[in-house]
């Protein structure tokens, strides 16, 4: 047997079926399901938003205040260190180099 639905008042004169449970009532009692947009359901069926469907959060800026640099540190004044522990000397000009 049909059930007559009164909708006078309401924004809307459609009637629709929940998808969840199947039961006919005015189309402004239905809402958008927050998980599956596409299912049209009741107050009562109504899921609560699953925060794992969430993109994820920016990452953090973390910089550490002291990094070393790619670039070789001079250590002696008088020129830098090499890889096997020599010392070597530049001179003036910068095209030659003395090995101590």
């Amino acid at each position: 047997m049909a059930v007559f639905l009164n909708t006078r008042g309401r924004p809307s004169l459609g009637i629709g079926i929940c998808s969840r449970c199947s039961i006919k009532m005015p189309l402004d009692m239905l809402h958008p399901d927050p998980n599956f947009p596409g299912l049209r359901v009741c107050d009562k069926d109504m899921d609560q938003f699953d925060p794992y469907r969430l993109g994820p959060p920016p990452t953090d800026n973390i910089v550490l205040p002291f990094t070393r640099p790619d670039t070789p540190i001079p250590t002696n004044p008088a020129g830098f260190i090499t890889q096997d522990g020599d010392y070597f000397l530049i001179t003036e000009d910068g095209e030659d180099y003395l090995e101590l």
